[in-house]
């Protein structure tokens, strides 16, 4: 897993989402703008990162290192069963 550089600071962040609230277009492919990295990260259960066109996919759990997400790389979440995360931007 990819580590955020160290020029970069956090500037936001989603609410916690749950399996039956997180938002259609986490479940597909999209990416973050020029410039701004996120950290997935799962407060309770499992949650599935694909980094589209790499083959890559993490699960991501809680108490585990959150998801790293690259500017402009598409990429997509599946929750496995309950869950809760939030994502946090950083540029």
């Amino acid at each position: 897993m990819r580590r955020l550089p160290d020029h970069v600071r956090p500037y936001r962040k989603t609410p916690e989402f749950t399996e039956t609230t997180v938002p259609d277009g986490l479940l597909r492919d999209h990416a973050t703008k020029a410039g701004v990295w996120g950290l997935i990260h799962v407060a309770e259960g499992r949650l599935l990162y694909e980094i589209a066109g790499s083959g890559d996919v993490v699960e991501l759990t809680a108490g585990g290192p959150p998801g790293v997400v690259e500017p402009d790389v598409r990429h997509k979440v599946t929750p496995i069963g309950a869950v809760r995360f939030h994502v946090e931007f950083w540029r």
